[in-house]
């Protein structure tokens, strides 16, 4: 990011202003309205530099790439701001962490709520931010109890990294500037989904994640039925705890692999996210519900994504409200099979270099597939991710 602050034309969205000439002027003169009339605006201009533009004047830096999707970074006097950690976000609000362990509960500045962006929401939890408490001589909360100071959101810091999927052609970005995704299933009760694992496989790829599998609920099964599957994870170099968060099995491992890390926990309702941050910090009192015995599905209990420190002062672990649809963002179907670590170091092997690896001759994927060496259920997978979720 560039530290030259300067005058630069930015996009804004289609709501950033408002008409200056109201649409209902015939109305108004039939109703006999003279006066109104003669107040009202008779021009207006849409030109570059008329008031109905969707690009205005910000002085700020340019930014060369940032995962929040904004071309600028607005000046801000940083003398006058704190940085913080945003928590959690609700509706326009976040709850903001400073680095002295104070609490703000902030809303954010309308330029940056108005900039042109592809995301559905400008902050996500996780993000760095710099923000102006309303009152200087607040110091913030001791803890989340009770009501908290409030601020506005100047700047957001650019992100290193991201998690975030496709709803309605907008991006949603669940967390940010997080180090491990750790991808929850459950081996029963809901029924575990390889294919929703493979996609936050690739999201963890893309958004630059250490991907963690964790199958918990293994005291309802056979643990043998389940070492196929772990065994092709365990293949590619991924680490998979097996666990129970009722019987305490695998609790302890799953601690050492959060310690020191900001991780995110996803997966599906009712695969027992919350159940098993209670058991690693009993002291986090997260709800639980029981799975439906109907659909066998989930019942949606955590509403938002939440860091949550640990105990141990020793990084961050956020709690995510449970997905059953996870399409992929800003991926398309070249790049697909370059996040698919069992399947990448095949394709240069391939006769053809625009190899789409499914119906192409003399394909190192496909011998591959046929010979043993690569799982027949992954590749499926990536032909289920390229001609879907793609086109």
């Amino acid at each position: 990011m560039s530290k030259d602050k300067r005058k630069i034309r930015a996009d804004f969205r289609k709501n950033r202003n408002v008409r200056q000439r109201g649409g209902d002027l015939t109305r108004r003169f039939d109703r006999g309205n003279t006066d109104e009339l003669d107040d009202a605006v008779r021009s207006e201009r849409i030109s570059g530099k008329g008031e109905l533009t969707r690009r205005r004047i910000v002085v700020g830096a340019e930014i060369e790439s940032n995962a929040a999707g904004f071309s600028v970074s607005p000046a801000v006097d940083l003398s006058a701001c704190r940085r913080g950690r945003v928590l959690s976000v609700h509706g326009l609000l976040s709850v903001v962490e400073t680095e002295t362990r104070t609490y703000f509960r902030c809303a954010t500045r309308r330029l940056l709520r108005t900039l042109s962006t592809e995301q559905r929401h400008v902050v996500a939890a996780g993000d760095v931010v710099w923000f102006r408490a309303a009152d200087l001589k607040a110091i913030g909360a001791v803890t989340l109890g009770g009501e908290l100071p409030e601020g506005m959101i100047e700047r957001i810091e650019p992100r290193r990294s991201v998690l975030s999927r496709t709803v309605r052609n907008r991006q949603h970005v669940i967390v940010t500037n997080v180090d491990q995704l750790v991808i929850v299933a459950s081996a029963a009760e809901p029924r575990i989904k390889p294919g929703l694992i493979d996609r936050y496989l690739v999201s963890a790829e893309k958004g630059r994640l250490r991907p963690i599998v964790c199958i918990n609920k293994v005291d309802l099964v056979d643990r043998a039925d389940l070492m196929p599957l772990v065994g092709v994870f365990s293949r590619m170099g991924y680490t998979v705890v097996l666990a129970s968060a009722t019987a305490g099995f695998g609790i302890e491992p799953l601690r050492k692999v959060l310690h020191g890390h900001a991780s995110v926990v996803v997966g599906q309702s009712g695969v027992g996210k919350s159940s098993l941050l209670n058991a690693i910090e009993p002291g986090l009192g997260l709800r639980v519900r029981e799975v439906s015995e109907e659909t066998q599905k989930g019942k949606h209990t955590t509403t938002a994504a939440q860091l949550l420190p640990l105990a141990s002062g020793q990084g961050y672990v956020v709690d995510t409200p449970g997905i059953r649809q996870f399409q992929l963002w800003d991926v398309i179907p070249a790049e697909v099979v370059g996040y698919f670590r069992d399947i990448r170091p095949l394709i240069n092997h391939c006769q053809f270099t625009n190899c789409t690896h499914r119906h192409e001759a003399d394909c190192a994927v496909k011998d591959a597939v046929a010979d043993g060496w690569l799982d027949a259920r992954r590749y499926e997978s990536y032909c289920q991710l390229f001609e879907g979720d793609m086109e």
